[in-house]
């Protein structure tokens, strides 16, 4: 791809990745074969990061604990300064979908590489986001209309019904959600998301959604120009979760062979929201999709997903590389038209983590003594032999991605790339992702948000 195909503004010469491990080091990598120089920024624990080598110049930022490092506005932005950065792009987590952020890095003369701070805004608080979607249209699971007190909330869930999942306003990635099953639990359960979401944010705000049994997460990509153009780039389907968090993605969904339609309807009314609020860019819109194809908005997540891989695999198109088109002013373009190109194939990533299944996913600090990555897949890594995982950071260690003809071609070659993985010296997900691939349910499609619930017994 080039990224020169008449830009509206001076194309971007320099970006600094304002985040580590795995996503930092594709797009350092990546943005370096398309010819715009990168810098890496890392902390006292990242010195011989991947990412860190890869860059063509990298910066301290402070010491390892997030706070000091990565979540440290003022340092990233001297190091931006040091460096002759043009632009900045945040990566996914860390301060991605922080508006403040976006804002000061504009403020200070400098690009950003990801929607307007007005539509970070506008998705980043759950209740708000809610508010709009409702305005324009979308379907919603039956909940509270704003946040609510303890009073309150045992009148919401009287009215919509048992059992109710509590969600926090600026929540996000699974954290700040607990389950009331019935009245009698409802006052501790909002307690609790209450309190792990002032920690968590900074915000005990907290609403109602009545809490579907078994459903499809199903999300769509969306791809949005500076000049009003937005498209969908298809679903991904995300039901395999533990704790609320994703640990497998596939595209395209199996469920859409059973609803004719839905992917149109699913992507109109992603699109239809991410014009609302004016986006730029890429970004996903999240839905939940019932057993009977009824689907509802959750969220929107205002920048590059963990598993894109997937989309690009099905499609053929490079979302960092238009990330950084549509900031230089381009316009969309897939060949002389404003359709995406069709699905092709089907694709499927696992996310390879420092933590123990045996004890309910917990991260497992170590240092990596052997590894051996398999051909023919697709691996976003943010570790090498010796790198030491250290407590401070989340326990992604990197992504195996496979694309085959079909679902079951796909599903085939990513049993032979799992088996044929090593990852040694520190306790990994890689047996239980053998084990999924492997599963009946798994590989009949037959999937919710309570799959390892249901399947997964220690």
């Amino acid at each position: 791809m080039t990224i020169a195909s008449s830009p509206t503004r001076t194309p971007i010469a320099r970006v600094l990745v304002a985040n580590r491990g795995e996503i930092a080091h594709r797009l350092v990598s990546h943005y370096r074969t398309l010819g715009v120089e990168t810098v890496a920024v890392y902390s006292e624990a990242d010195a011989g990061a991947p990412h860190v080598k890869a860059a063509t110049r990298a910066e301290l930022i402070g010491p390892a604990p997030v706070q000091q490092s990565y979540l440290n506005v003022e340092s990233l932005l001297a190091a931006a300064d040091r460096a002759g950065a043009d632009a900045i792009h945040p990566g996914y987590g860390l301060l991605s979908e922080n508006a403040a952020f976006a804002e000061k890095v504009i403020a200070v003369g400098l690009r950003w590489i990801g929607p307007p701070p007005s539509a970070i805004a506008a998705m980043g608080d759950k209740i708000a986001a809610r508010a709009t979607a409702r305005r324009h249209g979308l379907p919603m699971v039956p909940g509270s209309d704003g946040a609510v007190s303890p009073e309150d909330a045992a009148a919401v869930a009287d009215a919509i019904g048992y059992p109710v999942l509590i969600k926090a306003s600026a929540g996000g990635g699974g954290i700040g959600m607990e389950v009331a099953p019935s009245a009698e639990k409802l006052g501790k359960a909002l307690e609790r998301c209450k309190s792990r979401a002032e920690r968590a944010f900074g915000s005990g705000a907290v609403y109602l959604e009545r809490y579907l049994a078994a459903p499809r997460h199903i999300e769509i990509q969306v791809l949005f120009d500076q000049h009003g153009n937005g498209v969908s780039l298809y679903e991904r389907e995300c039901s395999i979760q533990r704790r609320h968090q994703k640990v497998l993605e596939e595209a395209p969904s199996p469920v859409m062979a059973q609803f004719p339609g839905l992917r149109e309807r699913m992507g109109e009314a992603a699109v239809a929201l991410g014009r609302a609020v004016g986006y730029q860019g890429v970004g996903t819109v999240e839905f939940l999709v019932d057993q009977d194809g009824a689907f509802y908005f959750m969220e929107m997540n205002t920048r590059l997903q963990v598993e894109h891989p997937v989309t690009e695999l099905v499609t053929g198109l490079d979302l960092p590389g238009w990330q950084l088109r549509v900031a230089n002013g381009e316009r969309l373009d897939f060949g002389g038209s404003l359709v995406p190109p069709p699905i092709t194939g089907h694709a499927i990533e696992v996310r390879l983590c420092a933590e123990d299944p045996a004890k309910n996913f917990l991260p497992q600090p170590g240092q990596v003594t052997a590894l051996e990555w398999p051909e023919g897949a697709r691996v976003d890594a943010g570790i090498e032999l010796g790198t030491t995982i250290a407590p401070f950071y989340d326990s992604l260690m990197a992504k195996l991605v496979v694309h085959g003809a079909t679902r079951e071609d796909a599903t085939a070659r990513l049993e032979t790339a799992l088996d044929a993985t090593v990852i040694e010296g520190v306790v990994s997900n890689l047996s239980f992702h053998r084990w999924l691939v492997r599963h009946p349910a798994f590989r009949a499609g037959e999937l919710s948000t309570r799959f390892l619930e249901n399947h997964w017994k220690v």
